[in-house]
């Protein structure tokens, strides 16, 4: 019977002493303040126009120099509320800065591997974001990825 019952109460104890230490360790909850201080350039999701970019981005991922596969992506513009920017007109150069950002973050190795993971497509979005800033200006506010596949050779 003392055997049955010494590896419950070690159990037991472990749990509670995980408990406990897990209880003891977690992260302060983030003070109310920092909450109600956001930023007046940034408005919320809701209030944003988007623009689509007309026709999907066609990038080749190179490898030995020679085609390996191509990705395919769609981008659209999130701009602020009464922005000033056409399509009509901005597209041209749009498409070129684009082209050029995804260009060198194929050959940077940006579409090897997990293409797709968190930290690939938010490093992709804030070079595509800094371009278009420096086109458009402080109207945009991000750049979405609505579509993307990569196709092997």
């Amino acid at each position: 019977m003392k055997k049955l019952l010494l590896p419950l109460i070690l159990g037991l104890a472990g749990l509670a002493a995980g408990a406990g230490a897990g209880w003891m360790l977690r992260p302060p909850p983030e003070p109310v303040e920092t909450q109600a201080a956001a930023p007046a350039f940034a408005p919320a999701p809701t209030e944003l126009e988007t623009l689509r970019m007309p026709n999907h981005f066609v990038v080749p991922v190179l490898e030995d120099g020679r085609v390996r596969s191509m990705v395919v992506m769609s981008l659209a513009l999130e701009l602020a509320p009464g922005h000033r920017v056409s399509l009509a007109k901005h597209e041209p150069r749009l498409r070129s800065i684009f082209l050029q950002a995804l260009f060198d973050h194929s050959n940077l190795g940006g579409f090897e591997g997990v293409f797709t993971s968190g930290e690939a497509l938010l490093a992709l979005r804030r070079a595509l974001r800094d371009a278009a800033r420096a086109e458009i200006g402080p109207d945009l506010h991000d750049v979405l990825i609505t579509e993307i596949l990569r196709q092997e050779s």
